[in-house]
């Protein structure tokens, strides 16, 4: 992705993932202080934008929440931390999680990683 700052589209209603320039966005929605890490899987919520909501188990102080979403998520889709950046929600529940590299090729993995994943 470099230095550009990702093209933030309007959310797309029917899932959680949106294509930007040179990666995919993801919404989603993180509760912190969770009794155990883990991805519910998709969500919608009152305003009708679907977000990927996920659990972790670390407080929200000091960005560790934020830090514990990019782990698990890298690790369940076994690409490096470095390859996720957080660029919209830093301190909100609701976030913008940006993947670097194609997006519709990520798109269609992660499409089929949420398939198997529930």
């Amino acid at each position: 992705m470099g230095s550009e700052e990702p093209v933030i589209s309007e959310p797309a209603r029917e899932g959680p993932f949106r294509e930007g320039k040179d990666c995919l966005l993801v919404d989603l929605r993180l509760q912190p202080g969770a009794s155990r890490a883990k991805v519910d899987g998709v969500v919608v919520l009152d305003d009708g934008v679907a977000v990927l909501k996920v659990r972790v188990t670390e407080p929200p102080e000091g960005g560790k929440a934020n830090a514990a979403l990019v782990k698990l998520l890298a690790k369940a889709w076994k690409m490096p931390k470095s390859a996720l950046s957080l660029v919209a929600g830093h301190t909100e529940r609701r976030k913008t999680l940006a993947v670097d590299g194609d997006p519709a090729a990520l798109r269609r993995d992660l499409e089929k990683w949420l398939a198997g994943y529930g």
